[in-house]
């Protein structure tokens, strides 16, 4: 049996060559980070570092050590974010609306460790990355209710910037007041008009007055401004926590079904490969007969499982149209350069508009 200083000795000679292999990993973190913010991707993914653990453990030998091991790559992936956040605080996000608005806590919940950069519109926000003031956007392109945001829709058509990434964002109204606002004190309540729209039944139920504001974070900071017991707002509970404000009654939407997609916009193309990726595909057709329909089967011909179909008038021509397609699969491998040099064939202009992985939602 070995003595202690030979013991020792051996975990030195361990502990030397695990110091070499942690400068290689944390130097290859950087390499992620910076890719990450190329990107416009978050930093932490809950499956894949499951995915990397169990792997891993899978090759311990000695299952007694098995959950040590879980430890200690769990603390590894705690240092290694650390270590991204810290790369990539410097991040700047941009979004429409104001702090508070759902696209600031998309943002947010997105990129948790980053600069959140209001803009007046959407248009604001997406010329800021183009423009290099912000590394990307966070910006809404459709709701389960109130269909698709046709103006990021046209901005994504005719501007250089790619999706890399959608999240979905569950909406829950929340009505809020100034401490002592109770049901019965209120007799207006201010919001968007979507906002108030979603909770017409709620509304009319207690005979409240409503009133329409610019959006739901404005709204709840006037309620705070007033501080009124008799004024009441629309809002989410993140926004009613921004301001101070009590949640006097909370999901009172109609629809408790009522989710916001929002799409991460970025200057760079995403090239990862999966057939697990989604993509968008936007074009316009030739002013031929079944050009259309050429099209779409072109699609589906290759093996690709269209999700989407959408299409919305060109701005600078009277009675034309550009089409939106999302679909499942990789649009790099042979099939999908393939489906591509045939569309080309039926379409005056056709562009992908991004590439991304399963849309996840976001917990809020």
């Amino acid at each position: 049996m070995q003595n202690l200083d030979e013991l020792r000795q051996t975990i030195n000679e361990v502990d030397e060559e695990m110091a070499k292999l942690f400068t290689l990993r944390m130097e290859t973190v950087k390499k992620i980070a910076e890719y990450k913010m190329e990107k416009g991707k978050p930093i932490f993914d809950a499956k894949r570092e499951e995915e990397v653990i169990k792997r891993n453990s899978e090759k311990i030998e000695n299952k007694e050590l098995v959950p040590f091991y879980r430890t200690f790559l769990e603390n590894n992936m705690a240092v290694s974010r650390d270590y991204q956040k810290l790369i990539i605080s410097g991040m700047r996000i941009a979004y429409s609306g104001v702090e508070g608005a759902f696209a600031h806590i998309a943002a947010k919940n997105i990129f948790p460790d980053s600069e959140y950069v209001s803009y007046p519109n959407f248009k604001a926000a997406y010329k800021a990355v183009e423009k290099g003031e912000c590394n990307c956007a966070v910006l809404p392109v459709e709701n389960s209710n109130s269909g698709e945001v046709g103006q990021v829709s046209d901005l994504v058509f005719s501007g250089s910037l790619n999706i890399n990434a959608m999240y979905n964002l569950e909406i829950m109204q929340n009505l809020v007041g100034v401490k002592g606002t109770t049901k019965d004190s209120i007799k207006e309540v201010i919001s968007h008009p979507q906002a108030l729209s979603q909770c017409e039944a709620f509304l009319k139920e207690r005979g409240y007055k409503t009133s329409e504001y610019e959006n739901t974070a404005l709204a709840a900071k006037k309620v705070k401004e007033l501080n009124d017991v008799t004024i009441a707002a629309v809002a989410s509970k993140e926004t009613a926590n921004l301001y101070g404000l009590e949640i006097i009654e909370n999901k009172i939407n109609e629809d408790n079904t009522n989710t916001t997609r929002f799409a991460v916009l970025s200057p760079s193309e995403n090239k990862a490969a999966g057939d697990e990726n989604y993509f968008d595909i936007m074009f316009t057709v030739k002013h031929e007969a079944g050009a259309l329909a050429k099209a779409i089967d072109i699609i589906g011909r290759y093996g690709f499982n269209m999700t989407k179909l959408r299409s919305r008038a060109l701005k600078e021509l009277a009675w034309q149209y550009y089409f939106q397609i999302e679909a499942e699969g990789d649009i790099f491998s042979m099939e999908g350069k393939i489906m591509l040099s045939q569309l080309e064939k039926f379409c005056d202009r056709l562009k992908v508009a991004g590439v991304y992985p399963k849309i996840k939602n976001l917990n809020v």
